[in-house]
């Protein structure tokens, strides 16, 4: 094995070129294996007890790198060649051979030519495999072969060609390999089609290109493999999961939980076991903390005896630190989690944006990301995890990048929200995107529930972050969102984290902290509420109900909502502006701070 020196940002060790996925390296096409193959001694532990908790048993790791020049000893990640199969540039040979020039790996072909790694290669439906196409016994398949005995006993194992016929067109019929052994010929436009590896009698390998081929213990994989372009998107869907480094606070309704427990008569209604006393003893303690008795009961009968044992969600707990920071104007604490409370009553501002109770200039925030496995062509498909190696009763381990940021919370009144959403038509505009959602089996585990609290903040989110790029000296890719929306928690969430994380260049130079000042933060979002009132594709877009990926966007298109994909929580998915701005049938959440604006504008 030798070392290519090749360059790779510290975040794009976890997505988009994580492990299990093809990085396009110097004319290499190399993919990088599990965990498992890393040299411990160089991969740094990153400390997070909220993930590990939430993630189970298992060691965060940051990806071995190195800086400058690499030496036998130095840092670095491992890398497997795929696909194995190449072919010469300048004459068309395929082959799986590396010879050696002067004591190094050589890349070139025999004529002189360089290898070029093949254009295709074959995953697995739903078991997240890949591996080569067999090129010999694919060229020796199909109609011809059946029909001359001579191209099913080739054995010109050496003699395969790869080229383009340009009096074939530009698709997929004019790439062919041929056999210079037997003469036989097949084009690329025969690899494509539905099942046509199975009926050449190709059959998942069950197993990644990193693992050994004849392992007693695999067991084989039942699913079809289709032949796929070795750059397609669908070939690698990481799955990562991200915290924020914060002290773990306590959500109210576990601290009232405790409470109830603690109480003096709580026994009596365990040991009543649902009966008579067991309501009135109920009400009394119901009464005294301000909940209701059905929660009380609830308590004593089980259901959530355990939410405050286990791990607290990771957003629950961060939107209850956010909440505990926020009425302290000045953070002194010095931690990795500074931020500092406003208030929009500070500065004159449109009466209707009073719906937003609070406002946190994130000074300091520590985020861990982390790559918990991947999945291939389909996003039903297995997850393979990160680390797959061969002993299964150790610890797992983790690839994980620590980013520090800086960003802008933003807090919104929960009656007002709950008054809004709780209109007919606010729900049946959310109950299109929830309909969609709970047809597709992949979106149910993967997305938020599309509550209309959810799509309005979530849009409100992307109208700032596309606002944000002009004014605040990140890039739009630069820029992340975290979305608190939920009625389903014990604690209902209600707000909006923009934040910035990087592990070089950018991450604190203070351009969100600065614009988080009420009197800079109402114009601006002035201004991009401004900006979704007219979007180039309109009329089109805000009178859709159908549009992005899987339908999962109503009135949201590139011209007006839509980010960059790796800012997003949800992959550009659950937008709409007109529960933000308001339409024909529906009444926005800010659809009044446009007019107000106006109104005072037109005013001599």
């Amino acid at each position: 094995m030798e070392k290519i020196m090749h360059d790779l940002r510290l975040s794009e060790t976890i997505t988009p070129f994580g492990v299990g996925a093809i990085t396009d390296i110097r004319g290499e096409s190399l993919m990088a294996p599990d965990t498992s193959w890393w040299d411990t001694r160089f991969a740094q532990e990153v400390v997070c007890e909220r993930l590990i908790a939430r993630l189970g048993a298992g060691v965060l790791r940051q990806p071995p790198t190195h800086s400058g020049r690499v030496g036998k000893d130095t840092a670095s990640l491992l890398y497997w060649r795929f696909p194995a199969w190449r072919f010469c540039e300048r004459c068309g040979k395929l082959s799986k051979l590396t010879g050696r020039k002067k004591g190094k790996w050589d890349n070139h072909c025999e004529c002189g030519g360089l290898l070029v790694p093949m254009r295709f290669v074959a995953i697995c439906a739903k078991g997240s495999h890949i591996q080569d196409i067999p090129w010999f016994q694919w060229v020796h398949r199909g109609r011809e072969a059946e029909l001359n005995e001579a191209i099913r006993v080739c054995r010109a194992y050496t003699e395969l060609r790869f080229r383009k016929i340009a009096s074939h067109g530009e698709g997929l019929g004019s790439l062919i390999v041929t056999c210079h052994g037997c003469g036989n010929s097949r084009s690329f436009a025969e690899l494509v089609g539905k099942g046509s590896l199975g009926r050449d009698g190709i059959r998942c390998s069950s197993r990644q290109p990193w693992e050994p081929e004849n392992a007693v213990d695999r067991k084989p994989c039942p699913h079809p493999l289709v032949g796929v372009q070795r750059g397609a998107t669908g070939n690698y869907i990481a799955e990562r999961i991200s915290a924020l480094d914060i002290p773990e606070e306590r959500p109210q309704s576990a601290e009232v939980a405790e409470k109830i427990r603690g109480h003096v008569y709580f026994a009596k209604i365990i040991a009543d076991n649902g009966g008579p006393q067991a309501e009135i003893v109920a009400g009394w303690i119901a009464e005294e903390f301000g909940v209701a008795p059905e929660a009380v009961l609830a308590l004593a009968a089980g259901e959530g005896s355990t939410a405050d044992e286990i791990l607290l969600d990771l957003k629950d707990g961060e939107w209850a630190a956010f909440l505990k920071k926020l009425p302290n104007r000045r953070d002194t604490s010095g931690e990795d989690f500074v931020v500092d409370g406003r208030s929009l009553r500070e500065t004159d501002g449109p009466r209707t944006l009073d719906i937003i109770t609070g406002v946190g200039q994130v000074r300091r925030v520590r985020e861990v990301r982390v790559l918990r496995g991947f999945r291939r062509y389909d996003a039903d498909a297995a997850l393979i995890r990160a680390d797959i190696g061969p002993n299964e009763h150790r610890y797992p381990t983790y690839p994980a990048i620590e980013m520090f940021g800086e960003g802008i919370f933003l807090r919104f009144d929960e009656q007002r929200l709950s008054d809004w959403e709780s209109l007919p038509d606010v729900q049946a505009r959310a109950g299109i995107l929830k309909r969609r959602r709970a047809g597709l089996e992949w979106a149910k585990n993967r997305l938020d529930v599309p509550e209309p609290r959810y799509i309005a903040l979530h849009t409100i989110a992307h109208l700032l972050i596309r606002r944000l790029a002009f004014e605040s000296g990140y890039a739009s890719a630069a820029l992340q969102e975290r979305i608190y929306a939920s009625t389903d928690r014990a604690d209902k969430t209600a707000g909006i984290l923009i934040y910035t994380a990087a592990g070089d260049a950018q991450g604190t130079l203070g351009g969100l902290v600065r614009l988080g000042e009420p009197e800079k933060f109402i114009p601006l979002l002035v201004s991009a509420l401004e900006d979704a009132d007219f979007c180039s594709n309109d009329p089109v877009c805000i009178e859709s109900d159908s549009q992005g990926s899987s339908q999962l966007n109503l009135s949201a298109c590139h011209g007006c909502s839509l980010v960059s994909e790796t800012s997003c929580e949800t992959a550009n998915r659950l937008l709409d502006r007109q529960l933000v701005l308001g339409g024909m049938e529906v009444r926005g959440l800010l659809d009044g701070v446009l007019a107000e604006i106006r109104t005072a504008a037109a005013q001599p």
